[in-house]
């Protein structure tokens, strides 16, 4: 680690693996200290995504501390292509980014954080992608003094953390009428929903991600769902995250079969269901998956003291049934004064990209469901 001292704060900056490692308690504790955290930022879910994706000698986590308190944190990470860029930890796989903020001293910790972002990005463009309205990111934006660029980025639905039954009561007419039926369906087929133990969370992982390529056959599944290195991450992060209460696996069962499994993210005010998986042989009882998964989840947010309800990244059409809150996540680009050409470069880029995503939504429209995690995967090993 390298180190500059203003004052009684102390800023690190971190390049380090096992390092970042042994700063799990630490940073699970910061973690809980921010309320704008996300589960993204966890300690399990970055460690572990490090492991299947990160590449030596990228690692930037910067660090604040006051007489030895970790108080402010920002998990990044180095790439060069298509040009020198630091950009979050966690990659296309991660719905949220955000900086971590103790909230006792988010003034003093946000101050450090862009100073010694200023430092780390010498030669660099920062590149946050995902960061939601009101993450503590946004202050650090706020705060710095060189060149800076605010986009949007993926859309993402949200509701309140309440049971599914509140949330059916806010709707009338024939759309309520419709989400009623369907819950009583649900109900006359008796699905048993049993939430995973820790020590189960192996081979709950494994069904998921076997329910997920099944539901996804011939309609264009994410590659990435499919490969070894992400089934990795999943097991070692939510086994950690199921242990301290910040994830649930839950698998849903039909005759003693498991049907269906899915995957709830949670962290301070915040519950988002990551993933899912279900047999399409559901289709054919007229079973509405995402019915029966909502009326679990929300169970679930609302048990724990939630919120706010994400159904995370994408507009699909079946999340509007429930007449959920839009909120688009931003892209954050700084840079010093003196890189402002290639932060105007970076924006350039970015609008060519996306003129081409949306060019293969339209000539592909089963892209639409996972074109987010899908144009975002980030260039490993470059």
């Amino acid at each position: 680690m390298t180190a500059n001292r203003t004052g009684s704060l102390t800023v690190t900056l971190c390049r380090d693996f096992r390092e970042f490692g042994a700063l799990a308690g630490e940073w699970d504790a910061l973690h809980r200290r921010c309320a704008t955290a996300t589960p993204f930022q966890s300690h399990a879910w970055l460690h572990s995504w490090w492991i299947s994706y990160g590449q030596e000698g990228r690692l930037r986590v910067l660090l604040v501390r006051r007489s030895g308190l970790l108080i402010g944190a920002a998990p990044l990470m180095l790439v060069h292509r298509p040009m020198p860029l630091l950009v979050p930890m966690g990659g296309a796989i991660s719905d949220f980014f955000d900086i971590l903020l103790d909230e006792e001293e988010a003034g003093y910790a946000v101050g450090a954080l862009q100073r010694g972002l200023d430092r780390a990005a010498r030669h660099t463009v920062v590149d946050l992608r995902e960061v939601r309205p009101d993450a503590s990111a946004q202050l650090l934006f706020g705060r710095w003094p060189g060149a800076r660029s605010r986009l949007t980025d993926s859309t993402c639905m949200e509701l309140p953390a309440r049971p599914l039954g509140d949330l059916v009561s806010r709707l009338t007419g024939s759309r309520g009428q419709r989400l009623r039926a369907k819950l009583r369906r649900i109900e006359a087929l008796d699905v048993e929903a049993r939430t995973i133990p820790q020590d189960g969370v192996p081979a709950a992982i494994g069904t998921l991600l076997r329910l997920h390529e099944l539901q996804w056959r011939d309609r264009g599944v994410n590659p990435e769902h499919l490969r070894a290195r992400f089934s990795d991450h999943l097991v070692r992060s939510v086994g950690r995250m199921v242990g301290d209460g910040t994830a649930a696996v839950t698998e849903f069962r039909m005759g003693g079969e498991v049907v269906a499994a899915n995957l709830t993210l949670q962290s301070g005010h915040l519950a988002g269901g990551y993933m899912y998986g279900a047999d399409p042989g559901l289709r054919d009882r007229k079973v509405d998956v995402s019915t029966m998964l909502l009326r679990e989840v929300s169970q679930q947010a609302s048990d724990t003291g939630r919120e706010v309800l994400s159904l995370l990244r994408g507009a699909e059409q079946y999340k509007n049934h429930w007449q959920p809150v839009t909120v688009v996540n931003q892209r954050l680009l700084l840079a010093r004064p003196g890189l402002e050409p290639l932060l105007r470069l970076r924006e350039s880029q970015v609008a060519v990209r996306e003129r081409a995503v949306e060019t293969v939504k339209t000539r592909f429209p089963a892209a639409r469901d996972w074109h987010g995690r899908l144009t975002t995967l980030p260039v490993i090993g470059r």
